[in-house]
């Protein structure tokens, strides 16, 4: 017979112990989900596999591979991607990921803030804490972020206004908030894209439903953080007011 769950204090307010982990900053909520079925994690001394199970985190010891679990300290970093880095804690094909990067720098557990894909490069956030992050990518925050990308051609007035209008694809309307040329050659022009939401793949699927293909994607800000110059596969910490600034919870 599965233990009984705790009834918890009158007014308490109760969440699943993976949920708890997670957001106390300990891992991901996949791998505590993982920890607790495993039966490495316990409350009140007791193991737990039921992820679940209902805790009060001020109120109830949890550990995990017998050790008391606290609250890890905050971390908040801005990594300047490469190209062909995959943002992923492993990747099953064996390719660099982000975390390769951060490897001997002793941090705790860190998720990326949203995405990039393989082959953009730029600005990217990595925290341990969740409600911080989801703030920044929850769609109905519409936080801008700018790209600068570079495509093939000179795409005309035509294309950057249908791409300020919006293509649908399925069940997605793809579109940009703001669109402008930053700069055009022979072959090939930069434009700088600000999107506030985020779908998969978002900018390349607009432009390649209008004929354009994309050459280089680099995302140069998210909401008034910039990339400035930061040295490509290297990071550094957020400061407290740059921390507030994106904060939308």
């Amino acid at each position: 017979m599965p233990p009984a769950r705790p009834s918890g204090t009158q007014g308490g307010k109760r969440h699943g112990v993976a949920r708890v982990l997670s957001k106390l900053g300990v891992c991901s909520r996949s791998q505590a989900e993982a920890a607790v079925r495993a039966g490495r994690v316990g409350v009140d001394g007791r193991v737990v596999r039921d992820p679940e199970y209902p805790v009060e985190a001020d109120r109830q010891q949890l550990s995990l591979d017998g050790v008391a679990v606290m609250a890890a300290r905050r971390i908040y970093l801005a990594l300047n991607k490469p190209r062909g880095i995959v943002v992923s804690a492993a990747d099953e094909r064996g390719r660099d990921t982000v975390y390769d990067l951060l490897r001997d720098a002793g941090l705790p557990w860190l998720g990326p803030v949203g995405r990039l894909d393989k082959a953009s490069e730029g600005l990217l956030l990595l925290s341990n804490d969740s409600a911080w992050a989801a703030g920044i990518t929850e769609p109905s925050t519409h936080l801008d972020k700018t790209y600068h990308v570079q495509v093939a051609g000179q795409p005309d007035a035509a294309v950057l206004a249908a791409m300020q209008a919006g293509i649908r694809e399925g069940a997605d309307l793809l579109k940009a908030r703001r669109v402008a040329l930053l700069r055009a050659g022979e072959k090939n022009a930069w434009l700088e894209v600000v999107l506030d939401e985020g779908r998969n793949r978002h900018i390349r699927r607009l432009l390649a439903a209008l004929g354009t293909d994309v050459l280089r994607l680099v995302r140069v800000a998210i909401g008034p953080l910039v990339l400035g110059d930061l040295a490509k596969g290297q990071w550094r910490h957020l400061d407290a007011s740059e921390v507030a600034q994106l904060r939308r919870r």
